[in-house]
């Protein structure tokens, strides 16, 4: 998956990412966490790719992003290990 860094700073990073899937689950994850402050994406049109914008404070956004990431690998690994588990 390809993701375009579009803006970065200290406390702030414009992220531009394959689909509206994987946005908004980031979103999601993301307000989870205590150090975001603020996380949200836009589309300028259908045709184009959506932006998530990440605003921290306490850690670096792409610390951010990447702690969802890893929150989101743990879910998907316990839900593929309940399905297993239904055979």
């Amino acid at each position: 998956m390809d993701i375009n860094i579009l803006k970065s700073s200290k406390d702030e990073i414009e992220v531009e990412v394959e689909s509206l899937t994987i946005a908004e689950i980031l979103r999601v994850y993301l307000n989870k966490d205590s150090s975001v402050s603020f996380a949200a994406w836009k589309r300028e049109h259908p045709t184009k790719k959506p932006v998530l914008a990440v605003k921290t404070k306490g850690k670096t956004p792409k610390k951010a992003i990447s702690d969802a990431v890893a929150a989101i690998t743990r879910d998907l690994e316990k839900i593929e290990g309940d399905f297993k588990k239904l055979k």
